[in-house]
């Protein structure tokens, strides 16, 4: 099992930050280099507790299925999302959001996950899926980021 954590600063009200983190849209937009998109579940607006979406991308060159619920919440500081089906044995994603003042928001994200296949599953987590992984909630933070920093962050959250 493998857990990577990342913590980025925002120049953004906390319940702007923990919004758009939940925005089908927003998380689109950081994922545009893997095709990502929407199959099922929620597809547009904020997911919240308990709701479930399903998504397919390519990732590592293969086509992929993934559905994620939401499993925990708590606004505007922390939810978590949770795999329910897809290629890892498990994935969890817990999001953190800390005001620090009234513009000022610290995002913290704890990314863990299995990639299954016993032995082989634990090389290739080591060797590229941790990078990987780290590299693509990165991309995606930063569209957060851009996003709640701009004057187009309003278009998101109606």
């Amino acid at each position: 099992m493998v857990s990577i954590e990342q913590s980025m600063l925002i120049a953004a009200p906390v319940e702007r930050c923990f919004d758009l983190s939940r925005s089908i849209e927003v998380h689109l937009l950081g994922t545009e280099r893997t095709g990502e998109r929407v199959v099922g579940g929620v597809t547009t607006g904020l997911i919240g507790l308990n709701e479930v979406v399903k998504w397919r991308a390519k990732h590592l060159g293969i086509h992929q299925h993934l559905t994620n619920k939401i499993t925990a919440f708590k606004y505007p500081n922390y939810f978590q999302d949770t795999m329910i089906e897809g290629a890892f044995k498990f994935m969890q994603h817990d999001h953190f959001f800390i005001a620090l003042s009234e513009n000022q928001t610290e995002m913290k994200d704890r990314f863990t996950f299995a990639a299954g296949l016993s032995v082989l599953g634990s090389i290739a987590e080591q060797l590229f899926l941790k990078r990987y992984m780290d590299r693509f909630l990165r991309n995606r933070n930063e569209v957060v980021k851009q996003v709640a920093e701009s004057d187009t962050w309003s278009n998101f959250l109606k």
